[in-house]
């Protein structure tokens, strides 16, 4: 079964749709990057803006767009992306985290969030691919999201693209004083940790398990993460990988260096 997996840096709320200068090379990049890639027949994504108790899976058939954001323009808030859902995805996400141990449940009610559908708007603009959100667990726990990785590699579906759409740095405050330099040296520190732990083959798996699971011990990983839920969607792509990424990419979005990487 062909699995693609992916990580993403998804930028700042609705941003790279509005023409924003500061996204220019997020945007070049996930305009590109389904070039790279073998068209999928479905779409899974893991968002930092979703937490559950436990993990929940959206199943509607049309899901709605969730516009959670504010303060931006108004056509901010008339972005459209009538993607199809897919209900039997969404079952078999879930099968797979409860055979797994892991208690897991399916809304179909809820709708996508703007880091499902601001990066799947730039990389398959047709919306006609079938879209499933898979939540976060709201207790942030490192190791649990782990396992939910490890879950999903039992998954039985051909041409399934797995999307962790995160941020590699988030900091806000850090974002608004885009010319401290100190901060940018923080900024690259973490940024060349995270690099070589996802890339590197010298590692063995459990070894990168640890790794990520203690990684508030990176270099100044609380200044680049004060509130971890948008590293979390790694752990979940690293761990389903269960293996070094075959590439990554490092692009200046805000400012900022962020990190993508590949499993293709």
């Amino acid at each position: 079964m062909e699995k693609q997996i992916v990580f993403l840096s998804h930028g700042g709320g609705p941003l790279p749709l509005l023409g924003d200068p500061g996204h220019r090379e997020l945007v070049d990049y996930l305009q590109a990057l389904p070039g790279k890639l073998n068209q999928p027949d479905a779409i899974l994504v893991i968002s930092a803006h979703w937490e559950q108790d436990s993990p929940t899976v959206t199943s509607a058939l049309q899901p709605e767009l969730i516009y959670d954001y504010y303060g931006f323009p108004r056509e901010s808030y008339e972005i459209a992306y009538p993607c199809p859902g897919s209900p039997e995805l969404a079952q078999q996400v879930t099968q797979a985290l409860q055979e797994a141990g892991i208690d897991a449940h399916m809304d179909g009610e809820r709708g996508l969030d703007h880091g499902v559908f601001v990066p799947l708007k730039l990389m398959y603009p047709q919306a006609n691919i079938p879209c499933v959100q898979l939540s976060l667990v709201n207790t942030l726990d490192a190791a649990l999201h782990w396992r939910i990785g490890e879950a999903l590699r039992s998954l039985e579906v051909d041409r399934l693209l797995v999307i962790g759409s995160g941020f590699s740095f988030h900091n806000m405050t850090a974002f608004r004083a885009p010319d401290d330099r100190s901060a940018r040296e923080m900024n690259i520190a973490f940024e060349q940790w995270l690099t070589r732990l996802c890339s590197t083959e010298e590692l063995s798996e459990s070894e990168r398990r640890k790794k990520l699971i203690e990684w508030e011990q990176a270099p100044y990983a609380r200044f680049c993460h004060p509130r971890e839920e948008h590293l979390l969607p790694l752990h979940v792509c690293v761990a389903m990988a269960g293996r070094a990424s075959d590439s990554n990419a490092s692009i200046e979005v805000l400012g900022k260096s962020a990190g993508m990487f590949h499993w293709l």
